[in-house]
């Protein structure tokens, strides 16, 4: 099992790489998009798998289970940065569900995923803003701030703050329940506890629309290759503009 302080060096590392610092929340899904070559391809996935990680020669793909909610997809394309930059397979890897369990290689990658969303300064700093004088006694408001902070699922959350001996696995047990509801009381919006809409479940982003994109400028492909190669990365709306109608918004 790799070092928690190796684990976080990378996590750090790779946001400095990416062009962000290492204390603030960070939108994960945004920094793929400046990842070279990374093709990203939301697809619901079922009951089992959070995501996939393919490196595919230089031109990776990664994958992550849009029936997840938002928080928990948020971890899983960290998780599967992991994979993408430091796991030593070459194979593709399919990642489960639940944080903290499989091999040792998902075990360092949850890991990662934990300290690249939350660094451990960043944590330390929030706590003592929201408890106070209370550290040691964590209240479900106090679970539910971090989390949104953090942008992260309550799975995630209490994984890492078990992980960091804040509460026991038995203390976590009562904040598993009545998650959506223990925000929503507390004046949150419940966005981040939901899966994407339906429309949003199926889509491919990244390298792979660009390419597409220059192949048809090019006159590498027919309009009729061009039109197929998006439909089969669940982008309908490229070919029929579907979301375009309208005109554009007032920002």
């Amino acid at each position: 099992m790799i070092e928690k302080i190796d684990l976080c060096t990378k996590a750090l590392s790779l946001r400095k790489d990416l062009g962000e610092d290492t204390t603030s929340p960070i939108d994960v899904f945004s920094l793929a998009h400046t990842i070279p070559k990374l093709t990203l391809v939301f697809y619901p996935m079922g009951d089992h798998l959070s995501g996939i990680c393919i490196k595919n020669d230089g031109n990776p793909v990664i994958a992550i289970n849009s029936a997840m909610s938002i928080g928990r997809q948020r971890f899983s394309l960290a998780h599967e940065f992991f994979h993408l930059y430091f796991d030593e397979q070459e194979q593709s890897n399919a990642c489960t569900i639940k944080i903290g369990c499989g091999n040792e290689v998902e075990k360092a990658a949850d890991q990662f995923a934990s300290y690249f969303l939350i660094p451990p300064v960043a944590l330390f700093e929030a706590i003592k803003k929201i408890q106070g004088s209370e550290i040691d006694n964590f209240r479900i408001q106090a679970i539910v701030r971090l989390e949104q902070y953090f942008g992260v699922s309550r799975q995630a959350m209490l994984y890492r703050l078990i992980q960091d001996k804040q509460i026991t696995s038995q203390e976590a047990n009562r904040f598993r329940l009545g998650v959506i509801r223990s925000a929503v009381n507390l004046g949150y919006d419940d966005a981040l506890y939901k899966p994407l809409s339906e429309n949003k479940q199926y889509k491919t982003y990244g390298y792979y629309i660009q390419q597409t994109e220059a192949l048809l400028e090019k006159d590498l492909i027919s309009t009729g290759k061009y039109e197929q190669l998006l439909l089969t990365a669940f982008r309908p709306d490229l070919v029929y503009g579907e979301e375009f109608e309208g005109g554009e918004l007032n920002d």
